[in-house]
């Protein structure tokens, strides 16, 4: 499904990403853990095309290939936009709109989606992360757990094929990220939902909770990767990540 080979990423002069490699199966709950300036968030950007690399390739699907050094076509980042959602730290939502309209955006300007129909799938989706009744709430009225579930609701809008979580729930009290990880435990939960999840968190005690492989990333590689219960075993590798 996604598939990151020797990707090299510099910011300035800083090697953030130095040749990282990772696969993840289509259906697989995926955790990107690792110390804070491992490089974590900035390989999810890169699988999203929000940022370029320079060297690597990241693969996606059977028919979309991201290529170290070169800008990618309009074309394959919209294909990408399609196939992969993601929902970041700071929710991102679009302040003038409601909840409904966040939601259904995508379907209707990424899809071509006929705005009656797409307003029923966001109508649908604000019901499974628990935000019906919320569906005309614009965002400065809702809190930061809420506007994080409409994030969900809208990165789901578009049927992707994986959705990259990043630190979902770093800006939220304890209360709030206790709920928006109820919503993200149960999609990966469900049977019926066959896209990839791809995790970036420090909250490890959910990461082990709902993971299936975890990816220990240091200093811009991926030092680890194995199952989740090998991953958080006494004196296994996330317990001595440094």
């Amino acid at each position: 499904m996604i598939t990151v080979t020797n990707v090299v990423k510099y910011h300035g002069p800083a090697r953030v990403l130095d040749g990282a490699s990772l696969a993840i199966r289509k259906g697989e709950v995926a955790a990107i853990v690792g110390p804070s300036g491992s490089g974590k968030s900035t390989l999810l950007r890169c699988i999203n095309g929000l940022e370029e690399f320079q060297e690597g390739s990241i693969a996606v699907g059977d028919s979309l290939t991201l290529a170290g050094g070169q800008a990618a076509p309009k074309a394959a980042l919209l294909q990408l936009r399609r196939s992969v959602g993601m929902v970041f730290q700071s929710f991102n939502l679009f302040p003038h709109m409601t909840a409904l309209q966040n939601v259904a955006a995508g379907p209707v300007h990424a899809l071509g989606k006929p705005r009656k129909e797409a307003e029923a799938t966001a109508k649908a989706l604000l019901d499974r992360v628990g935000l019906g009744a919320k569906a005309d709430a614009k965002p400065a009225q809702l809190s930061g757990g809420q506007q994080q579930r409409v994030a969900i609701a809208r990165a789901l809008a578009v049927n992707p094929a994986a959705i990259l979580f990043d630190e979902p729930t770093s800006a939220l009290d304890p209360k709030m990220a206790a709920e928006v990880m109820k919503v993200i435990d149960d999609l990966a939960g469900d049977e019926q939902f066959q896209a990839a999840i791809v995790i970036v968190s420090h909250d490890l005690p959910a990461v082990k909770r709902i993971a299936d492989t975890v990816h220990v990333l240091n200093a811009g590689r991926v030092a680890y990767t194995g199952p989740a219960a090998e991953a958080f075993a006494p004196g296994g590798p996330v317990e001595n990540m440094e």
